[in-house]
C-alpha cells in the first residue's frame, strides 16, 4: 500500500501543480484560507452558506475553494501546499499516517456522517431490493475511497455480488454512466435529482441510510498549518458549525437561494430538492467534533474492503479539542 500511495499521491500533485499555483497566486494577504474540495455538492451545503452568509468574513478570513475531483487529489493538494486545508475523506490522512509523514495531516472537524451519494439505475425501481443489483454492473467511486468501500460494504451486508467499475474518475461517474456505462451509478446531489428530473436515470436508493453513521466528508490539514494558524482553524470550525445550525433550523427554500450562486445552471428549486433528500437522512453532524467509535466503525469498513495494512490510534489523525469548544460555544 505505501508504494500504492507515493506513486499516486506523486501523480496527483503532477496533475494539480499548475492549476493550484495559479490559484494561489489570485489573492494571498494572509486572509485567505485555501480549502480543496473533494467535489462539489449540495451534500456540503454548510461549508457554502457559511460563505454566503459571511460566517468565515466575521472570523477575518475569505474562503478560496478550489475542486479536486477525488479523496487523493485533495489530499495531494494539502501535501503540496497547493490548498491549506483538505475537504474530503477521512481515510486519505489515515493512508498518509500509514505511508509516513514528517507533516502529518490531521483531521480536525467532521461535516458529514453518511454516504450521501444515492443509487441511481436505468428504470424506476419503487420496490428496490439490494438483490436486484445482482449480476449488474455498479460505477462507485475507486477503491480505496470511501464512497466504494461504503457501497462495496452494503453489497456485502446483503450478499450481493455484483462488478463494481472502478475504471472511471470519481468525477467523470455520472457522465460516463449518461454516456451508457453500467447499469447503476452513485450519484450526489444535486445531480441525482436533476438526473431523474430528466429523465435519464431514476434514484432508487440512498448509500447513506443503508450503510449507517460513518465519519464521511472531514477537514483535514497538516499539522504545521493548524500550529501556525489557529485562529483559522477554530474560526472555520465556528462558521460551518453556525452554518450547520442555520440549515437545520431555516426552511429550505430560503437557505436554497443562498446556495444557487454555488451551483451553475442549477435552480433553486433544484437545491431545494437536495437539501430536502439530505436532511431526510440526517446527513449533516451537529458537533463536528469526531467521535472514536465512528473513526473505529470507518477502519472496519476499510478493512474489510482489504485496503487497510494496520489500524492507527484515533489520535495520530483526529484532533476534536478546538471542535468540541466551538461545538459548546455555538450551541450553548
Amino acid at each position: 500500500m505505501k508504494r500504492k500511495l507515493i506513486y499516486l499521491f506523486l501523480a496527483a500533485v503532477c496533475a494539480l501543480a499548475v492549476p493550484f499555483a495559479a490559484a494561489s497566486c489570485s489573492k494571498d494577504d494572509g486572509k485567505v484560507v485555501k480549502i480543496n474540495e473533494v467535489t462539489r455538492s449540495v451534500f456540503y451545503a454548510p461549508m457554502y452558506l457559511a460563505d454566503a452568509l459571511g460566517y468565515y468574513e466575521d472570523e477575518g478570513f475569505e474562503i478560496e475553494l478550489t475542486t479536486g475531483g477525488g479523496a487523493d487529489s485533495t489530499m495531494a493538494a494539502v501535501l503540496s501546499g497547493g490548498a491549506d486545508i483538505g475537504f474530503c475523506g477521512p481515510e486519505a490522512a489515515i493512508y498518509v499516517e500509514i505511508g509516513g509523514s514528517e507533516d502529518q495531516p490531521m483531521v480536525f472537524g467532521q461535516l458529514t456522517k453518511r454516504d450521501g451519494s444515492f443509487l441511481m439505475g436505468r428504470n424506476p425501481e419503487p420496490d428496490f431490493d439490494w438483490k436486484n443489483l445482482e449480476g449488474k454492473e455498479i460505477l462507485a467511486g475507486r477503491p480505496g475511497g470511501v464512497p466504494f468501500m461504503t457501497f462495496e460494504y452494503v453489497m456485502k451486508q446483503h450478499g450481493v455480488n455484483a462488478t463494481l467499475n472502478s475504471d472511471v474518475a470519481f468525477n467523470m461517474m455520472t457522465s460516463a454512466f449518461l454516456g451508457g456505462k453500467a447499469d447503476y451509478c452513485t450519484v450526489f446531489e444535486p445531480t441525482a435529482s436533476e438526473i431523474q428530473a430528466q429523465g435519464n436515470g431514476y434514484i432508487v436508493a440512498s448509500v447513506g441510510q443503508e450503510s449507517g453513521e460513518i465519519p464521511y466528508t472531514c477537514f483535514i490539514a497538516k499539522q504545521s498549518y493548524m500550529d501556525k494558524n489557529p485562529d483559522k482553524i477554530e474560526g472555520l470550525l465556528r462558521a460551518i458549525t453556525r452554518a450547520i445550525k442555520y440549515v437545520n433550523e431555516t426552511p429550505l427554500d430560503t437557505a436554497a437561494e443562498l446556495l444557487v450562486p454555488y451551483f451553475a445552471d442549477t435552480s433553486a428549486e433544484s437545491i431545494k430538492t437536495s437539501l430536502q433528500s439530505y436532511k431526510n437522512i440526517d446527513a449533516w453532524v451537529t458537533n463536528m467534533a469526531m467521535k472514536e467509535e465512528s473513526f473505529n466503525r470507518l477502519q472496519d469498513v476499510i478493512e474489510l474492503a482489504g485496503e487497510l495494512e494496520r489500524r492507527v490510534n484515533f489520535g495520530s489523525v483526529v484532533t476534536t479539542t478546538v471542535a468540541q469548544k466551538v461545538y459548546e460555544e455555538v450551541y450553548r
